[in-house]
């Protein structure tokens, strides 16, 4: 562990918990108060789909350049990254940090976006499917766009 990691207090993180454990629990409520209950079994196509549909999300609001704006008061641009993404790092203003990295890391994102998916997929299903099914397109297309330029790239060389 270096030095960094030991001396850097955790307050920042502590409170990040404590919003998550809130954000939670509000799910959890409105749930129960809209008398929804929990499935008696999940769909492994709606796990794939929500497993999909958090990966892609987390990518366009984490690294992409068109959601620059979202992150642009909590982090600073390091560099280019993957196609479309930037590299950023967390603002060093106090109260900024954890923001940035929270908002600036899409596995940070993830635990957050896979919460309020799970909890609209009890609540909307029809509207939740459908738009895990939209991401889930968006990142096989992604993943189409990718495998092309790479497929062009090699036939040119």
């Amino acid at each position: 562990m270096s030095t960094f990691q030991r001396l850097r207090p955790h307050t920042g993180h502590l409170a990040a918990m404590a919003v998550f454990g809130g954000y939670t629990a509000g799910w959890t409520v409105l749930v129960r108060r809209m008398g929804r209950s929990l499935p008696a079994s999940v769909n492994p196509w709606d796990v794939l789909f929500t497993a999909a549909a958090t990966f892609r999300l987390s990518r366009l609001v984490g690294k992409a350049t068109v959601t620059r704006p979202i992150r642009a008061p909590f982090t600073h641009v390091e560099s280019a990254g993957a196609p479309a993404e930037l590299n950023e790092t967390p603002s060093s203003e106090r109260g900024r940090h954890t923001a940035g990295e929270l908002i600036s890391c899409p596995f940070c994102l993830s635990v957050w976006i896979v919460t309020t998916l799970t909890g609209a997929q009890l609540m909307w299903p029809r509207a939740t499917k459908t738009a895990s099914g939209a991401l889930t397109a968006l990142a096989a297309a992604d993943a189409l766009q990718l495998a092309y330029t790479a497929l062009t790239q090699k036939a040119e060389h």
